[in-house]
């Protein structure tokens, strides 16, 4: 107690006399730009993942042959949670009567009240204005989607008859909850309130109804939800979650969700930046005061208990203040970002509260301990002579514990090991090769300094004179601004991919069941529409017999290792294709895709998710069965399939020629703009044979929830982005005591303002050009490695961007540092000297 009294007593005595108040501002905008970060984040993630629910029409659903009830439905009574269901079944609708009748075979969708429980339907009424639905269609009415209304010319206001109902038609549906992509299925859907189901007598026995219970809440009471449910799921059931949603959205999430867990390992890193710089200066203004105590009989073990309790106290009380700014902060940019987004953003979680604290003492301790523990080997003399430093053995231990402690800081808040194998492989390199450098500069500069005049030569010599401080700050700045460019490298990469692969002219509609002797004409029919020629695709539709000889059902997959998805995926048809080459959306990851001649023996190539969640691999023979004939071929290469392109896609691709002697139509995509509101109509009317798919609902739900994202990572990278450059600041202020002294000096012995300022430019030029121009290369490096091997982009250099990126890290250590030191220009010499040498 007596021990951490001192400790109080000199922490206060220290924060008087401004001792620590850098220390003090470097851990409390660590501890705020990790905190605030953190909290950001959490807060965004887990509005995305609210918000990409509406992909479900709420936060779980769970789909059924049959009725569903059991524990499941006790389950979905809980209080926490709001509850709807729905039913859906095929039959035939007719619109208008007599000769203009129309019949055409309907997706029907029979909503529950309160459907959807997240997500809205956009809808186009009699006043043809798309507004949001207030409501499901009211008892007596029903809505129609769009492309139904095209195929079956029906207009607002007609009669559809459902079964034994006639209903009127009240609105067009553009946009809906639970959108899917599906090639065939391709009837018009037609949505009506569920409790007008009954008096279509379309439910009779035998009659086949997928039953949905739709259940939403807060995340805590969705998961107790999702495990009641997952161990009572019966025969023809399946529970799906957020994690089923479009391939688009899982990844544009997962991205996303990897550059947040990025920008909060470079506030980590800028953290322990920060710190480590602070805290030896921290430790050098305390050698004189340390060797008095020691001449007055004060132990090492005294001196350590004081110093490190110091720090301890020190850093609680920078972590509160830097949480509670961090909280603010979050308050108010959650609420801005609420506004742009739309939506609602959850309270904060206290998590992210204490990973501040962990964070901020963790580093505190790792990067400031080796300095202060130093202190106790100052010798008594240094009372007399101040050029005699302390040397601690031990605290070469303590700092490589440090840098255990951050790489288990990084790993921690990785959430990928990639990506912090990359991170922490990266900013080892960087140091060495920032390290040596530093060093080379200092050796060259010695050599040239008596060949350089003025302000040049003195601000030079400062950097060979300082080499420890100038080996230290070259690495901190390096490090500091390598992870802020990683940091915009990354960021503009995510941001170009998702605008590049969600452009405007994306396509919109999908057309199949084109026969091959339909191909000239309907490209006959897209120059008069003045669209682009479609490529066309061959599909065959196939079911998995054989696996390497061996028969395949979905029963292989049930429990063990296999999950309900592969044996879905094991029991129906498979869309198979061919392909001479493939487009840039998708690229061999194992294995080697066929040349220009066609193999001797049919080949195929896998989509390598499909592949792995079917135990297939390179060289296995898999075999289909194709309207009864069978279809044999070996696995040669795996491919990676960027979804997010909207392309027509496979999971497998025969080799050309495989697959002529088998029944095949073609698919193709186009884009249609807005305006043609006739294209589906002209063209089912000119091929009726035809079936189109529009995918605009799909295409707004994919393109709003990437636009969510985009500025949620807009706003995590521009916070990280103010609070390095905070955070860089306080790391050159570590070094400002020698800088004082020695302005202090000058300014005696008759130097000008202009003199020092140049000297000082001309040292922060030298420091900033080095550490701009290694951590420019480093990051670009890593942000290759990051982009390829964690965020699944293409990536090539851009040296362009590094190069502009190098100057303008180059210009914040240049300014940082003018700003840091204005005090030598700005304190009247006297003072700074007094103050220095006391």
């Amino acid at each position: 107690m007596t021990i951490l009294a001192l400790a109080w007593r000199q922490l206060r005595r220290d924060l008087v006399a401004g001792d620590v108040r850098i220390l003090l501002a470097a851990l409390v905008l660590a501890v705020v730009a990790v905190t605030s970060v953190g909290f950001v984040t959490d807060r965004a993630q887990r509005a995305l993942a609210i918000e990409a629910n509406r992909l479900l029409g709420g936060d779980a659903v769970v789909r059924g042959d049959a009725p569903i009830g059991g524990a499941i439905r006790r389950a979905s009574n809980a209080r926490e949670l709001r509850r709807t269901e729905t039913q859906e079944l095929q039959t035939m609708i007719r619109v208008g009567a007599g000769d203009n009748e129309r019949l055409q075979l309907g997706d029907l969708r029979a909503l529950g009240g309160g459907f959807p429980l997240r997500g809205e339907f956009r809808i186009v009424d009699r006043a043809n204005v798309e507004r949001r639905a207030d409501a499901i269609p009211a008892r007596g009415s029903v809505w129609l989607s769009r492309a139904g209304a095209d195929t079956l010319d029906a207009q607002l206001g007609d009669t559809i008859a459902v079964g034994d109902s006639r209903l009127r038609l009240a609105a067009l549906v553009v946009q809906e909850p639970d959108a899917a992509l599906d090639y065939f299925n391709v009837a018009p859907k037609v949505f009506l309130n569920l409790a007008d189901l009954p008096a279509t007598g379309l439910v009779q026995e035998g009659s086949r109804i997928r039953y949905r219970l739709v259940v939403a809440g807060d995340a805590s009471a969705v998961d107790r939800f999702v495990r009641a449910a997952k161990p009572a799921l019966g025969r023809g059931q399946r529970l799906e979650t957020v994690g089923d949603a479009r391939p688009e959205i899982r990844s544009a999430l997962d991205r996303a969700g990897r550059f947040l867990g990025l920008a909060a390992l470079v506030s980590v890193v800028l953290a322990a930046v920060a710190v480590a710089m602070a805290a030896r200066r921290h430790s050098e203004r305390h050698l004189s005061g340390t060797a008095v105590m020691r001449c007055l009989g004060a132990s090492q073990r005294t001196l350590v208990g004081i110093h490190v309790g110091e720090l301890l106290l020190l850093g609680l009380i920078a972590c509160t203040i830097g949480v509670a700014l961090a909280f603010g902060l979050q308050w108010l940019v959650g609420g801005w970002l609420a506004q742009s987004l739309g939506l609602s953003i959850p309270a904060a979680g206290w998590l992210p509260a204490l990973e501040g604290y962990g964070v901020g003492l963790v580093v505190l301790l790792a990067f400031g301990a080796p300095p202060v523990l130093a202190l106790r080997r100052v010798p008594a003399l240094r009372v007399l002579r101040r050029d005699l430093d302390p040397t601690e053995p031990s605290s070469w231990l303590v700092a490589i514990l440090g840098l255990a402690g951050l790489a288990a800081l990084l790993w921690w808040k990785a959430g990928s090991p990639t990506l912090a194998i990359a991170m922490l492989g990266g900013i080892v390199a960087t140091l060495a090769v920032l390290a040596t450098l530093a060093w080379l500069m200092i050796v060259v500069v010695r050599r040239l300094r008596s060949r350089l005049r003025g302000s040049l030569r003195y601000g030079l010599a400062n950097v060979s004179r300082r080499a420890g401080s100038s080996v230290a700050q070259v690495s901190a700045l390096g490090l500091g601004l390598m992870a802020l460019l990683l940091l915009t490298f990354v960021r503009t990469d995510l941001l170009d991919r998702w605008q590049l692969s969600l452009a405007a002219d994306a396509p919109n509609r999908f057309i199949i069941n084109v026969q091959p002797d339909q191909i000239a004409p309907m490209r006959a029919f897209m120059a008069e529409q003045q669209l682009a020629a479609p490529a066309l695709y061959p599909m065959v539709r196939g079911r998995l017999t054989t696996h390497n000889g061996k028969p395949v059902s979905g029963a292989d997959y049930a429990g063990g290792n296999g999950d309900a998805q592969s044996q879905r995926r094991a029991e129906r048809e498979f869309n198979l294709s061919m392909a001479a080459r493939l487009r840039d959306d998708n690229q061999v990851t194992a294995g080697k895709f066929w040349s220009a001649t066609p193999p001797a023996q049919p080949e195929v190539s896998v989509e390598e998710g499909f592949a792995e969640s079917l135990g297939w691999k390179l060289g296995d023979r898999i075999a289909f069965d194709i309207a009864g004939q069978p279809f044999a071929a070996r696995i040669t290469s795996l491919r990676s399939v960027d979804w997010e392109s909207f392309q027509p896609n496979f999971f497998v691709i025969a080799s050309p020629g495989a697959l002529d002697a088998y029944p095949a139509s073609y698919i193709t995509a186009v884009s249609v703009p807005e305006e043609r509101t006739r294209f589906t109509a002209d063209l089912v009317g000119r091929f009726p044979n035809l079936s189109v798919i529009d995918a605009d609902a799909v295409l707004k739900q994919v393109r709003s929830t990437a636009d969510q994202v985009s500025t949620v990572v807009e706003v995590v990278f521009y916070f990280s982005l103010a609070a390095g450059l905070l955070v860089l600041m306080a790391a050159v202020s570590a070094s400002q005591d020698e800088r004082l002294l020695e302005g202090g000096v000058m300014r005696v012995l008759g130097g000008s303002r202009r003199q020092l300022r140049l000297a000082q430019a001309s040292e922060f030029i030298a420091i900033g050009l080095l550490s701009g121009l290694t951590a420019t290369v480093a990051a670009s490096v890593l942000a290759g490695v990051i982009a390829k091997r964690v965020f699944d982009l293409p990536w090539q250099a851009d040296w362009r961007l590094a190069v502009v990126g190098g100057g303008v890290g180059v210009l914040a250590a240049l300014l940082a540092g003018m700003f840091a030191t204005r005090r030598v220009l700005d304190a009247p010499p006297s003072v700074t000297l007094r103050e220095l040498q006391d």
